[in-house]
């Protein structure tokens, strides 16, 4: 079940204040938008899934906000391409394991693209960046 396409389609990064103040809290969202069948042509005409999502980072109190929309392209054999088209048309679901794939591919390349994106309009960072802390010297030195 390899992906074999990903793309960002959509791309928006706003700031909304000039100064940020006070508490500030970061709210992520990844939501599957979409699940389309297509073909395309690699060494002869092959149906993929064409998965549309879209990433949502909020700043919040109104800070500011990033989305990234994109699609990701699934190879898939066409009997279980079509079950997948059903079972999402029926109960927009779809397999856990082909879930935790697709969204973990999604939030690697996202993630970078909205840290990236932040640091471009001067938000902070949504993710914990490592720092280096000086040690702290004991002030029991005891030399025996």
């Amino acid at each position: 079940m390899p992906f074999i396409g990903f793309n960002f389609d959509k791309i928006t990064a706003e700031r909304n204040v000039d100064e940020i103040k006070g508490d500030l809290n970061v709210k992520h969202n990844l939501n599957i938008k979409d699940l389309k069948e297509e073909e395309i042509n690699l060494d002869k005409k092959q149906e993929v899934l064409r998965f549309i999502f879209e990433f949502v980072l909020s700043y919040e109190p109104n800070i500011g906000s990033i989305k990234i929309g994109g699609h990701l392209l699934f190879l898939e054999s066409p009997k279980k391409i079509k079950e997948m088209v059903q079972e999402w048309k029926k109960n927009k679901k779809i397999s856990p394991e082909i879930m935790r794939s697709l969204f973990n591919t999604i939030l690697s390349k996202a993630n970078i693209k909205a840290l990236q994106l932040s640091q471009d309009i001067n938000l902070p960072p949504h993710l914990p960046m490592p720092r280096l802390e000086q040690q702290k010297k004991s002030t029991n030195e005891y030399i025996g």
